[in-house]
């Protein structure tokens, strides 16, 4: 079993940054992809970035340019650095991991809110 918990949402500025971070427990094998995803008011889930075991990072949608995600495996923990928000970045964002144990499991962390607003 694997948990997550996400940190670092808040109310910002638009134009303004966060850093939106994720630490996981448990068994977490080397075949892994962590993820963030966000889902706005209204709106369904959707995909922000990834990032695989081989050190690839993938951004999609409006992300790209302005978001990254990184991660530290020393402290069991993936980042997503956001800058230049706006307001369409208002959402719930969550953190992701699927690892490969035989087949592919895959584990949600609850959420942490993010307002761009003035």
């Amino acid at each position: 079993q694997v948990q997550l918990a996400e940190s670092g949402g808040g109310l910002v500025q638009p134009g303004g940054s966060l850093r939106l971070s994720c630490v996981y427990s448990g068994s977490i094998f080397n075949r892994n992809i962590m993820a963030w995803y966000r889902q706005a008011p209204g709106k369904q889930r959707e995909l922000v970035a990834t990032s695989n075991d081989f050190g690839g990072t993938n951004y999609y949608g409006s992300a790209k340019g302005r978001f990254t995600i990184s991660r530290d495996n020393t402290k069991n923990t993936v980042y997503l650095q956001m800058n230049s928000l706006k307001p369409d970045d208002t959402a719930v964002y969550y953190c992701n991991v699927k690892t490969f144990k035989g087949t592919w499991e895959e584990y949600w962390g609850p959420g942490t809110r993010v307002t761009v607003s003035s």
